[in-house]
């Protein structure tokens, strides 16, 4: 089923109040979860195929091998953006496709590809705005000791500079990581996420050797990119509140806050690592070894965007003495926006005797709480904290149990109460002063979802992994008419 053509307009037909005149309306991908063809063109195994292959890894051993085989239907997929009225598509490029070995030169069938989908996306009046790196590290740099080794930062830049070489006269809007929270924390402290290590003293170090290599690449593409081009990091922060207003909730909020959002707005921010998080993590990891000179000036060089990925907020309190809460968990069950299995350990560095609680209401099938609340509280803290620096929500969305009809239709009204929810959270900031640029809603499709295998849908289109059909949720259809009316529709639309 397509949707029907929504065309550039802005004209504001509801009540409901609009978005900035220049607001940018987009999906965001990422290449492992949807590419496929993990084998074709000189690709060699990433860290997520190594980690998918490997038995009891992933729900159902399942792989990114096939994912949505978007390497090859990628024309259909932009068709299918086209419908929606994207102004922009979010993709990542896949660093194995485009360096297999993770050094040396740029395999030209691999940048082929992403210059074919830059130029369809163009063709179709999208504008294409590349991520460098979402999680897929070429398996021959982790075998070289992976980001806990600083010589992986210097190879990210050099990486950078090949696809900006590649695509710059193409792309306007670039961003250097995504998530590296999760890159650091749940690759190499809680080993949930490729390459599945648990060692959090590896977990700081990657953190570090992320930090530097964001500021390596955003030199790297300085030096290649015109003028004109913007460039962004996309994090994952975490809007931490403390369960109760005590002391010890308060310290226990400081602590998660340090080890999840402080450890890279610091460095990438404001120059430095916080005080706090250097005493908290200082029998973890000998700061002054792995810290050289120069590093925190690297780490700082100038962004023009600041990326915002929000799904929910994290509750935390102090572990009481005596039995556990019934209502709250160990942080090595449930600390983390990615599932942990039994057993795993906290992917918060030092923080394990900080619960995490489950808040009330309503839960997507990730089994992560609503609560649009947080992303207006967020925006708003880095509008206070960092002012000048405009935002933009590169990630939000949600899994829902979706569904095709006999008669072919996928009714998800629980994605579109989601979606009005966030994007009135946006609004609402924007309102009470936060420069925020645009909405990438996590995901155009379908697809592999990580350790989760593919049984968790965040799709706008929902993909039937058999035939690779899409269909157009009516999510897909609801976020088209927020585009062209650039406003939320009537709440009974």
């Amino acid at each position: 089923m397509t949707l029907p053509r929504t065309g550039p307009t802005r004209a504001t037909t509801s009540a409901a109040p609009a978005f900035p005149a220049d607001f940018l309306w987009g999906a965001a991908t990422a290449a492992y979860q949807i590419e496929g063809a993990v084998d074709v063109g000189g690709r060699t195994p990433s860290i997520w195929d190594t980690f998918s292959r490997t038995p009891g890894r992933t729900a159902g051993g399942d792989t990114g091998d096939r994912a949505t085989e978007h390497y090859h239907r990628y024309r259909q997929d932009v068709r299918l953006m086209s419908e929606l009225g994207l102004g922009a598509y979010r993709f990542s490029v896949s660093w194995p496709r485009v360096q297999p070995t993770g050094r040396g030169p740029a395999v030209e069938r691999g940048l082929d590809f992403y210059r074919r989908l830059v130029d369809e996306l163009l063709e179709h009046g999208i504008e294409p705005a590349v991520t460098l790196y979402h999680w897929d590290l070429p398996q021959d740099l982790e075998d070289l000791g992976g980001w806990p080794n600083r010589t992986t930062a210097e190879r990210f830049a050099d990486y950078a500079a090949l696809v900006a070489d590649a695509l710059g006269d193409r792309v306007g809007l670039w961003t250097t990581l995504n998530e590296p929270w999760c890159s650091a924390f749940l690759g190499y402290g809680s080993g949930v996420h490729a390459p599945g290590r648990a060692d959090w003293t590896a977990a700081l170090r990657a953190a570090h050797h992320l930090n530097l290599g964001h500021g390596r690449a955003v030199e790297a593409l300085r030096a290649t990119l015109p003028r004109a081009a913007r460039i962004a990091v996309s994090l994952n922060l975490h809007e931490v509140r403390p369960l109760t207003g005590s002391a010890a909730d308060r310290e226990a909020a400081r602590r998660i806050d340090a080890v999840g959002n402080r450890v890279f707005t610091g460095p990438m921010l404001n120059g430095g690592y916080p005080v706090d998080l250097l005493v908290d993590t200082a029998h973890l990891v000998d700061w002054a070894e792995l810290i050289h000179d120069g590093d925190l000036t690297a780490a700082a060089r100038p962004i023009d965007l600041l990326g915002v990925n929000y799904y929910n907020p994290t509750v935390v309190s102090a572990l009481p003495s005596g039995p556990t809460p019934s209502a709250a968990t160990p942080s090595a069950a449930a600390a983390s926006d990615a599932g942990h299995g039994d057993g795993a350990q906290s992917p918060f560095a030092g923080c394990a005797d900080v619960l995490f609680h489950r808040a009330p209401g309503e839960r997507t099938a990730m089994g992560w709480p609503i609560d649009p609340t947080g992303l207006t509280d967020l925006l708003l803290r880095l509008h206070r904290e960092h002012p000048g620096l405009p935002l933009m929500v590169t990630e939000n969305g949600a899994a829902f149990d979706d569904r095709v009809t006999p008669e072919g239709a996928v009714h998800d009204p629980q994605r579109v109460d989601y979606l009005r929810g966030h994007l009135d959270a946006v609004r609402r900031a924007i309102a009470a002063g936060a420069d925020v640029r645009g909405y990438f809603l996590w995901s155009l499709m379908d697809n592999f979802e990580w350790a989760y295998g593919y049984g968790k849908r965040f799709g706008l289109y929902h993909v039937d992994y058999a035939t690779q059909a899409r269909t157009a949720k009516d999510s897909a259809r609801w976020y088209a008419e927020v585009i062209r009316r650039n406003a939320l529709p009537d709440p009974g639309a």
